[in-house]
């Protein structure tokens, strides 16, 4: 296979790159999907996603999954892995922390199907696990609808 030649805009791959401190939507970085032509699933699980909670401070631990089918972009991935680090010293709800995400990499990629679920540990014997999903055109908006119909939040 030959070597891509289309990657040259990506500045942190293969790069030492500071972590950065605050939410910070500019590490995100995107390349050319290179089969645009057929549809296929993209998942992408973060283990150890952390936020804060706006009120208290205290930190909230999740596992993070993002999933899905690229049109022309792909997220690179150790762009992701920045950008969420950037969550750690962020305080915001649970819900909105995935909302956010989700309309970030919506805004970036523009893929044809998005979803982003949270699985937060529990805190005072209660777990939240938000979900957020959308699509780009009306065939994937049908997708959309029945994954949304059929999330039940609970966990697998």
């Amino acid at each position: 296979m030959p070597a891509r030649k289309d990657l040259s805009s990506l500045k942190t791959l293969g790069s030492k790159t500071p972590i950065p401190s605050t939410y910070d939507l500019s590490v995100l970085e995107t390349f050319a999907n290179a089969h645009p032509e057929r549809d296929y699933w993209v998942s992408l699980t973060a283990n150890e996603f952390t936020t804060l909670c706006p009120k208290t401070g205290q930190p909230d631990f999740a596992t993070l999954t993002i999933r899905y089918v690229p049109a022309k972009k792909l997220v690179e991935s150790k762009s992701l892995k920045l950008y969420l680090f950037s969550f750690r010293n962020h305080g915001d709800f649970h819900e909105d922390v995935v909302n956010v995400i989700y309309g970030d990499l919506f805004r970036l990629m523009k893929p044809k199907y998005l979803e982003v679920v949270g699985r937060f540990a529990s805190r005072g014997g209660i777990s939240i696990d938000p979900f957020v999903n959308g699509a780009s055109t009306s065939a994937y908006k049908k997708l959309a609808a029945e994954r949304f119909a059929r999330w039940n939040g609970v966990r697998d």
